[in-house]
C-alpha cells in the first residue's frame, strides 16, 4: 500500500476545471515535489489532498484513510499543512504560535498539559526556534517566521507535510536553511512531505521524485532527471532552457537560456546592475538590445538572473549557489561598480545574504556615481535584512532615480 494515493482527481472551481484525472502515489519516507507553470493546478492539488477542497471525482488516501470520510480533527492528527504566507494578525507570540498545533490533539473540555508543551518544545527544538518561545511573531525575520510555522505544522505530530512554496518570500539564505530543515524532519522523522515548487533547482536539487503539472494535467512524473528535461520544459513552461549537473551534488540544474540578441546600436555608458531571483532578466535583455555595456553581480550561482547573464555574455561576479556574499565577492563587485558610470538597482529581495550588494550600492553613492532605482514595488515586502537593511535602502532611495518598471531605465540612463 502506498502512503498516499491520489485516484483520478477531477477538481472544478465553479464552472472551471482546475485539475483533470490527477493520478500519483507517493511511498512513505519520500520527498515529493509538484512543478508547473502558473495555473497549472499546484495549489488546488495541496487543498484535495488536504480534505479542504473536495474534487468533483477521484479520491485521496492518506496512510489508507479516505481523506474525505474523516473531520477536521482526524485530517489535522494526520496532514499538516505550511502554506506561501500566514498572516498572523495578532501579536502572538512564537510559542502560542506552535501550540495552536496541538489543537487536534486537545478535547474542548481539555487545557494545555505537560505533554503538549513538550511536544511543542520538541517542535521548536527540530525548527532550532526555541530561543524564539517569547518573542512576538511580528518582529521576526521572514525566515524565522516561516520556521515558527513549520514548528506549528511539526506540533500536530502530522504523518504528512504538504508544502506550498515553502521559500517563496525568503532571500536565498533562508532558502537554504528552510530546505535542509525540511529534508531533515523528512529524513530523521519519518515525515512524508509534498511540496510545491516554483523554483526549478531547488526542486531538482531536494526531492526524490517530481511531477510536472500543465493545464491541470499531469505531464511527466519520474525522478528529477526523468522530469526535468529541455523538452519538458520547452513544452510547459514556453522556455528554451539548459539541463545540467552540479558537478559536486550530481543534481539538476535548469539555466534558462535566451539567445543573444544582435547589438544594433553601440553606446559609450557602461551600467552595473544589482539584482537577484528574477529582477534583471527584463533589464538585462532590454539593456543589453540597446548596446549598453553590461556588468552584474553579486549574483549566486543557478539564480536566474545569473544564468540570464551568462547567456548574453554579461560579465558577472559569482558566489556560490545558496551562499552569501563573502568580502571577496563584495570586493570584486565594488570594483566593477566604480569603473561603470552608471548603476542600477533592481526591485529584488534583500536579506542577509546578499545585504552586501545594498551595501556596495552605498558606497557608489557616497563616490558621487548616479544610481537608478528600479521600485515596482515597495520595498518593505521585498526587505529580510530587518532595520539595516531598510536604513540602507532608504540611503540610497533619498538621492536614487527611482523607476517605476524596468523599460523606464532607458529614459533614466540618459
Amino acid at each position: 500500500m502506498k502512503f498516499l494515493e491520489v485516484n483520478d482527481v477531477d477538481s472544478y472551481y465553479g464552472p472551471k476545471k482546475v485539475l483533470e484525472q490527477v493520478i500519483f502515489s507517493v511511498d512513505k519516507g519520500e520527498f515529493f515535489g509538484v512543478i508547473g507553470p502558473n495555473g497549472s493546478g499546484k495549489t488546488t492539488l495541496l487543498r484535495c489532498i488536504s480534505g479542504v477542497l473536495k474534487p468533483r471525482s477521484g479520491g485521496v488516501r492518506v496512510n489508507g484513510l479516505n481523506v474525505y470520510t474523516l473531520g477536521e480533527r482526524e485530517i489535522a492528527k494526520n496532514i499538516a499543512v505550511v502554506p506561501q504566507a500566514s498572516a498572523i494578525n495578532f501579536s502572538f507570540t512564537a510559542l502560542e504560535i506552535v501550540m495552536m498545533g496541538r489543537n487536534p490533539h486537545i478535547s474542548r473540555f481539555r487545557m494545555e498539559n505537560e505533554r503538549d508543551y513538550k511536544i511543542a518544545e520538541n517542535a521548536m527544538e527540530l525548527t532550532n526556534t526555541k530561543h524564539l518561545a517569547l518573542r512576538q511573531m511580528d518582529t521576526l525575520s521572514g525566515g524565522e517566521q516561516q520556521r515558527i510555522i513549520i514548528a506549528r505544522a511539526l506540533a500536530q505530530e502530522p504523518k504528512l507535510l504538504l508544502l506550498d512554496e515553502p521559500t517563496v518570500h525568503l532571500d536565498i539564505s533562508h532558502q537554504l536553511e528552510i530546505m535542509e530543515l525540511i529534508r531533515r524532519l523528512n529524513r530523521d522523522n519519518d515525515i512524508v512531505v509534498v511540496a510545491v515548487f516554483h523554483d526549478l533547482n531547488l526542486a531538482a536539487h531536494y526531492c526524490n521524485r517530481l511531477m510536472l503539472l500543465d493545464s491541470g494535467k499531469v505531464f511527466s512524473i519520474g525522478t528529477p532527471h526523468d522530469v526535468l528535461t529541455p523538452e519538458n520544459i520547452r513544452k510547459t513552461y514556453h522556455i528554451d532552457v539548459l539541463v545540467k549537473e552540479h558537478p559536486l551534488s550530481s543534481s539538476l540544474y535548469v539555466i534558462p537560456f535566451y539567445p543573444a540578441a544582435q547589438k544594433l546600436t553601440s553606446c559609450q555608458k557602461s551600467v552595473h546592475i544589482i539584482c537577484g531571483g528574477g529582477s534583471g532578466i527584463q533589464l538585462m535583455r532590454v539593456l543589453h538590445d540597446e548596446g549598453y555595456s553590461l556588468t552584474a553581480g553579486v549574483l549566486n550561482v543557478l539564480d536566474s538572473d545569473y544564468e540570464v547573464a551568462v547567456s548574453l555574455g554579461i560579465s558577472t561576479v559569482e558566489e556560490a549557489p545558496f551562499s552569501r556574499i563573502t568580502d571577496e565577492s563584495y570586493e570584486r563587485n565594488l570594483k566593477l561598480i566604480l569603473s561603470s558610470d552608471v548603476v542600477v538597482v533592481a526591485n529584488a529581495f534583500f536579506g542577509e545574504g546578499n545585504l552586501l550588494n545594498l551595501k556596495a550600492a552605498k558606497t557608489a553613492l557616497d563616490h558621487h556615481m548616479p544610481i537608478i532605482l528600479v521600485e515596482s514595488t515597495p520595498f518593505s515586502g521585498r526587505n529580510f535584512a530587518d532595520r539595516e537593511g531598510e536604513e540602507l535602502y532608504n540611503s540610497i532611495r533619498a538621492k536614487a532615480k527611482l523607476v517605476k518598471k524596468p523599460e523606464n531605465v532607458l529614459e533614466a540612463i540618459g
